[in-house]
């Protein structure tokens, strides 16, 4: 896939930078993803906690990776995704656990069921990996990091459902970083970035052949890597993993970084991890929450955004959670309500600014999608399970958006 240079516009004032990048982690708006879980902004190309299973389906680990997908028919989507429609999508987060090649099958049809009831096209699978440390050179695979052959399996299955896919390593910083200490993935920085960005290429690269084999349509080179962006080391990398994956290549953006400042990265396409914070009450209406999802993306472009995807969205179903959508640790009240209308909202957004899709900050791999959450220990922001929000998602993915239309030549 060719990558041509596109344009960037200018940023936003010094003062508001300093604001909109100071008041999330004051106020405490800050997307927190601790738990084990422009006007038109287009990129430049340079130069050109996871649940274990349930006592009775525990697997025996197994030495040997797997070679491929089960073929077990599942269920397919009502329509298969084609350029120019929207990506109605969910976001899996897998954190390996050794499991058996029967469990991984079972669980990916699952979760692979789950999504053709919801009327998704999509789902896009990220995973975890580790570096040694807010200053390390080095990227690895961690103890939960799947491997390209146990991630194609699992991809298979999907694929057999008809879902778009997308591939999306998370720097996992539970394990990587002292977050106590405010660390997180967007403030790394790797005492020698040359050495970092080898490792991390090296890293990727038997993912990028994996996306290739199993026909994966995006793959996310990262994701909220805030104090790497626009790095001049993307380049080198993006160029070796399109030697490999011939689909688009993305990055995910962090809220906060999207609106205060330029991002300029060598990829085809722009995700925003959008927990843009709405202070508002808990009885807000689904008008009052997309305004305040317009006042913010209006601070880079007002009109449609059809090289926009959101790539994550999500709130808690918990008193309280507008004004910090991000929240993945607190546990107030518990209010589906106000998360049933958040997915509402920020569907129409998506219509309405013509985007590209959205994807729903998620479901553990592990988890049975089908059963309510246990609210005294699972995460205000898991919506499976919940029919309200269930509800809302449907609405949404069967809504009639035709979507952003076919995408310029690049």
């Amino acid at each position: 896939m060719k990558r041509a240079r596109l344009p960037l516009l200018a940023v936003l004032p010094v003062a508001f930078i300093s604001f909109v990048v100071a008041v999330p982690f004051v106020l405490g708006d800050h997307p927190l993803r601790w738990e084990s879980g422009s006007a038109v902004p287009k990129f430049v190309r340079q130069g050109q906690d996871a649940e274990t299973p349930a006592a009775d389906e525990s697997p025996e680990p197994t030495a040997a990776a797997p070679t491929g997908p089960a073929t077990a028919q599942v269920p397919k989507v009502d329509a298969e995704w084609k350029p120019g429609m929207p990506q109605w999508g969910v976001q899996i987060y897998w954190e390996d656990n050794a499991a058996s090649p029967e469990y991984l099958d079972k669980q990916a049809r699952k979760q692979a069921n789950y999504l053709v009831g919801l009327h998704a096209n999509s789902v896009s699978l990220s995973f975890p990996f580790a570096v040694g440390g807010k200053t390390s050179e080095k990227v690895s695979p961690s103890n939960k990091t799947p491997s390209p052959e146990r991630l194609a399996r699992v991809l298979g299955i999907f694929h057999d459902a008809g879902l778009r896919t997308t591939v999306r390593p998370l720097l996992d910083e539970k394990a990587s970083l002292d977050v106590k200490a405010g660390q997180w993935r967007g403030n790394i920085e790797p005492a020698n970035r040359a050495a970092w960005f080898s490792s991390y290429q090296a890293f990727l690269a038997p993912y990028f052949k994996t996306a290739q084999d199993t026909k994966v349509t995006t793959f996310v080179v990262a994701t909220e890597l805030n104090s790497l962006e626009g790095d001049t080391h993307w380049k080198a990398l993006v160029d070796a993993g399109a030697k490999d994956f011939s689909g688009e290549i993305a990055y995910d953006a962090n809220w906060d970084s999207y609106v205060a400042k330029r991002i300029s990265m060598p990829v085809d396409h722009l995700g925003i991890d959008a927990y843009f914070p709405v202070k508002v009450a808990d009885d807000a209406s689904v008008k009052t929450l997309v305004n305040g999802w317009n006042t913010w993306l209006n601070k880079k472009t007002a009109g449609s955004l059809p090289d926009i995807t959101i790539s994550e969205a999500g709130i808690g179903a918990m008193d309280g959670a507008y004004r910090a959508p991000g929240d993945f640790t607190t546990k107030r009240a518990v209010n589906t309500k106000v998360q049933a209308t958040w997915y509402t909202a920020v569907c129409q957004v998506v219509q309405e600014r013509k985007m590209s899709g959205v994807y729903w900050w998620s479901i553990y791999f592990d988890s049975d999608p089908n059963t309510a959450p246990d609210d005294n220990v699972a995460s205000r922001l898991d919506f499976a399970g919940r029919p309200e929000t269930e509800q809302a998602v449907k609405d949404c993915f069967t809504s009639g958006y035709a979507g952003p239309g076919t995408a310029a030549t690049r």
